[in-house]
């Protein structure tokens, strides 16, 4: 009789214990919510042009002739985004970050914000990330396309509906605790809807 009250109460205590360790990791998991609150183009260039300058892209000429040496055709622009937390969350300091950006028509690009980012609930944080495509490194067919969409990027200042963008946190810091990267700070991913708006993947 004694070793069942016994054997009960450690199983108590164990179910005790395992609830406790699960708490703080869904309450980690729930309380980070990263928004991103804008995305916008700025600053496009095909090579060495600036597409905000007027550059006429239906002559590609000049375009070809000073890119077929280097065989490279760089289309490259300025993701203008901001981050912020909801409303009542106390500030956060995040570690960078890692991006990828899939636009439809050209493959997808890559890569790591490094700089510390605070975050707030009060204010978003304004941030830049450079992207380039490179319309002749893959196929010299797609150059037209590339440039299409160099040109469509300048003059709407969005990215085009279709678009995909996901970011992975890096190290979270508040409250006296640090989270790890990848513990419990899944992957944020977006869409980019037919007017721009954002709309979060499930």
């Amino acid at each position: 009789m004694f070793y069942t009250a016994r054997r009960w109460l450690l199983l108590v205590s164990l179910a005790s214990l395992l609830t406790g360790c699960l708490a703080l990791p869904q309450t980690g998991l729930f309380a980070f919510r990263l928004a991103v609150t804008s995305l916008g183009v700025e600053d496009v260039r095909i090579g060495p042009y600036s597409i905000n300058a007027g550059l006429d892209t239906n002559d590609l000429t000049s375009l070809i002739a000073s890119s077929l040496g280097a065989c490279s055709l760089p289309v490259q622009a300025t993701i203008a985004m901001g981050l912020g937390l909801p409303a009542g969350m106390p500030p956060v300091e995040m570690s960078g970050f890692r991006w990828m950006l899939d636009v439809p028509g050209v493959d997808p690009v890559k890569g790591n914000y490094e700089q510390d980012v605070t975050l707030t609930s009060g204010g978003d944080a304004n941030l830049r990330l450079p992207v380039a495509f490179d319309a002749l490194a893959t196929d010299t067919q797609r150059m037209a396309p590339m440039l299409k969409l160099a040109n469509q990027l300048a003059s709407q200042g969005e990215l085009p509906p279709g678009s995909q963008l996901a970011i992975t946190p890096g190290d979270l810091r508040g409250l006296g605790m640090k989270l790890p990267s990848g513990l419990l700070t899944p992957t944020i991913r977006l869409n980019v809807g037919a007017n721009g708006q954002l709309v979060p993947q499930g």
